[in-house]
């Protein structure tokens, strides 16, 4: 499944499933409220049904994405309760709209020196809330750029946070402009060999070299990754199965552009 996250300010379907039917979505990723804001948004029971009935029309499958502002890792204890009790409202609200997952970011230790404490609390954090969520709605934590304490960023620290979480029902969200910006190498062929539960893919050009550490997405083509880069990560064998969204500035253009590299017209 290839795909787009939308925009859905004006209404889910009006505007959200709207967008997702011009540009040939077949899976689109949302904001179920401010993404910058720890206020939940108004509840309308009604639009979500609507929602949830149209995409099970279209047979579209939907992914939230979690508000920027969680961070599982933080040292003070104000911010943790905010962000888990942001999270377990996103998963109910997932489950209301019909969702398959939810994304939200790794986050980071704050603290130099506090990334091991961090990665042990993870357990007592999260599997909590994956007990009490739909069981349909898959937690998936994406790695980020690598910027200040990030706890997972690159391959090996984000198999070490998955190792930490210790729970198979909790997967993973790559983001290609991350995982450059972190310094690594996409067009590695091993890159990926050591991860497992990769659930979910963002595929987005990045804006800044590789190991810039800024989460800047760019048009497919059309910045510093490229995309015979991008399509050598995207022919990883683990990957045959992922679906993909795009981030970029130009949703309709990147979607058919993703599908040419993912499905090939035959010479």
């Amino acid at each position: 499944m290839i795909g787009s996250h939308v925009a859905v300010g004006g209404g889910l379907v009006k505007v959200g499933l709207a967008e997702a039917d011009q540009i040939g979505a077949e899976i689109i990723q949302l904001f179920a409220g401010n993404p910058r804001s720890w206020a939940p948004g108004a509840a309308n029971p009604a639009a979500d049904e609507a929602f949830r009935a149209a995409c099970a029309e279209r047979q579209l499958p939907v992914v939230v994405h979690a508000p920027h502002l969680i961070n599982l890792g933080a040292p003070s204890d104000l911010v943790l309760s905010r962000s888990l009790a942001a999270l377990e409202l996103t998963l109910q609200r997932a489950s209301d709209l019909g969702a398959i997952a939810v994304v939200v970011h790794a986050g980071s230790s704050v603290t130099p020196g506090r990334r091991a404490t961090a990665l042990a609390a993870l357990p007592n954090l999260i599997s909590p809330l994956v007990d009490r969520a739909d069981p349909e709605v898959r937690l998936l934590i994406e790695p980020t750029a690598g910027a200040g304490e990030s706890m997972a960023s690159t391959i090996a620290s984000t198999a070490e946070y998955l190792q930490a979480v210790n729970d198979e029902r909790v997967g993973l969200c790559l983001d290609t402009c991350h995982l450059h910006a972190a310094g690594e190498d996409l067009a590695a062929p091993d890159l990926l060999d050591d991860l497992r539960n990769i659930a979910l893919i963002h595929v987005n050009d990045s804006r800044d070299p590789r190991g810039s550490h800024r989460d800047r997405h760019e048009s497919l083509d059309a910045g510093t990754i490229g995309l015979p880069t991008l399509a050598a990560f995207l022919a990883h064998p683990v990957l045959a199965e992922v679906p993909m969204l795009v981030e970029t500035p130009t949703h309709e253009r990147d979607v058919a552009l993703l599908k040419s590299v993912k499905r090939p017209t035959p010479v």
